[in-house]
């Protein structure tokens, strides 16, 4: 990574935490985009709110969590529409096998997959998280070329020791990394 400090100033970033057990790495993720300048908008889904509390993103993005479409910090708005309208970026970390099936087919079941399929228009990073068997299904294998030809870039995953015990490849990226990616494509963002 490089030694010149992050700067996210002045952007919008959307992050959608799903279920998987490293969504923990997403808290210093988005406490480390929220440091960088970058306004942190995060949405996570109900498995995700399991794993980790939505007060540990609140705490380091100084923003409330959306966590369902049917309560929402602004109960007049219609939070799926406004968060995608909102973002400059799109970032899930982690992102489960689940979440990028119902990105890479259009099923809106939850306010994470439907903002989703609001934002393709938006550049969205995908850091994947899964055990290696179900990265190496080949429905998830498909699904990860769908959201490619759509548009989305993939971070990882990465080798290396699995929540299950295992060692394969299946483990999300490092958030140093990512940032690094969300670095280059907010350079893009700020060009156009």
């Amino acid at each position: 990574m490089s030694t010149e400090k992050p700067n996210l100033g002045g952007l919008n970033i959307l992050l959608g935490v799903s279920g998987g057990v490293a969504a923990y790495k997403a808290v210093d993720l988005a406490s480390k985009m929220t440091a960088a300048g970058a306004q942190v908008d995060t949405v996570m889904t109900e498995n995700a709110c399991e794993l980790v509390g939505p007060k540990s993103f609140e705490a380091v993005t100084g923003l409330a969590v959306y966590t369902s479409m049917w309560s929402t910090p602004q109960q007049f708005e219609i939070s799926h529409v406004l968060l995608a309208d909102k973002a400059d970026i799109v970032v899930v970390a982690p992102a489960t096998a689940n979440i990028i099936g119902k990105a890479a087919n259009g099923i809106c079941d939850d306010l994470l997959s439907t903002t989703l399929c609001a934002c393709w228009q938006k550049p969205v990073l995908i850091a994947p998280a899964m055990n290696s068997n179900m990265w190496n299904n080949p429905a998830v294998q498909q699904n990860v070329e769908k959201i490619k030809q759509m548009g989305a870039k993939l971070i990882g995953p990465e080798c290396g020791r699995l929540a299950c015990g295992t060692e394969g490849i299946g483990r999300m990226a490092e958030p140093e990394d990512i940032l690094e990616q969300i670095e280059k494509i907010a350079s893009q963002v700020k060009k156009s």
